[in-house]
């Protein structure tokens, strides 16, 4: 019988930030029984362990690592990442991972601060691309959002850093509170440009910024916390000049679900790779 254990991400308490279900080892199993898994579970995303590409890094530490949705593999998954190096920092201690993934190799690194364990990924190389205006015009539509509740500071883009997300900003708050899209409509859209999220972000302060994702194509609504989003974001902001080629930002997340998570995004001057990490924590039985 396979062990499926539960960790939540960006978050210490599990309540809060993102559930991802965990399989340490699924050397036995088949992408249909993966898949499977993932959908009973009804998590965004689950992860799965199989041995390393001969190597990767060090004996124990380095990992294959691939995401199931409810619906489908992804190349990439943020919070499922940082749930597992949380899962295994529990069980081998500490330190630095590795982990092959369907979009490169991913370090990670788990810390543990005053006994709670935080684990940090660093994407692989990121990019942005422009949307072109009728995609923009069909996911606003989707949305059931005006142009005018954009922020014309934060200007659409695609961007990527493991997996395929369109950026929106939010004008206010209130207008990032009140989500209430097409489900199907977006989805269509998603499926046809690639995107594994639409990242929906309203900034704060400098660094603060509140961020959602609505998720169709994975089969869940939104998604409570979103790493690979964050990286693709943190990439995004700096290309266009938004925050210091140095920085460190906060990503407020799942607030208005109710599942509050934090994700810190971190950019180093002269690595153009983005860094995320947070808290994470077992879901108990």
């Amino acid at each position: 019988m396979t062990d499926v254990l539960r960790y939540t991400a960006f978050s210490s308490d599990p309540a809060g930030g993102n559930p991802a279900g965990v399989v340490l080892d699924a050397s036995g199993l088949d992408d249909a029984q993966m898949l499977a898994i993932a959908a009973e579970l009804g998590y965004s995303e689950s992860a799965f362990l199989t041995a390393p590409p001969e190597g990767l890094g060090e004996a124990g530490r380095a990992f294959t690592i691939r995401y199931f949705s409810p619906k489908a593999e992804v190349p990439f998954c943020g919070h499922a990442t940082v749930a597992t190096a949380v899962a295994l920092g529990e069980r081998i201690g500490a330190g630095d991972l590795v982990f092959a993934t369907r979009a490169g190799t991913v370090p990670v690194t788990v810390t543990e601060e005053d006994g709670t364990l935080r684990a940090t990924l660093t994407s692989v190389e990121p990019h942005s691309e422009a949307i072109a205006p009728d995609d923009l015009a069909e996911a606003l539509a989707a949305l059931d959002w005006p142009a005018a509740d954009l922020d014309p500071a934060l200007p659409p883009r695609i961007a990527y850093a493991g997996a395929r997300h369109l950026v929106l900003g939010a004008a206010t708050r209130e207008r990032l509170a009140d989500l209430d899209y097409d489900f199907d409509r977006l989805a269509a859209l998603m499926l046809r440009l690639d995107l594994t999220t639409v990242q929906l972000a309203w900034r704060g302060s400098d660094t603060v910024f509140h961020v959602r994702d609505p998720f169709p194509v994975g089969g869940v609504v939104e998604d409570p916390a979103t790493g690979a989003a964050a990286v693709a974001f943190g990439a995004y902001v700096r290309e266009l000049g938004l925050v210091p080629e140095e920085s460190v930002l906060t990503l407020h997340q799942g607030e208005d679900l109710g599942r509050p998570g934090v994700l810190t995004v971190t950019l180093r001057k002269g690595d153009a790779r983005v860094r995320v990490g947070g808290a994470g924590t077992r879901i108990p039985d």
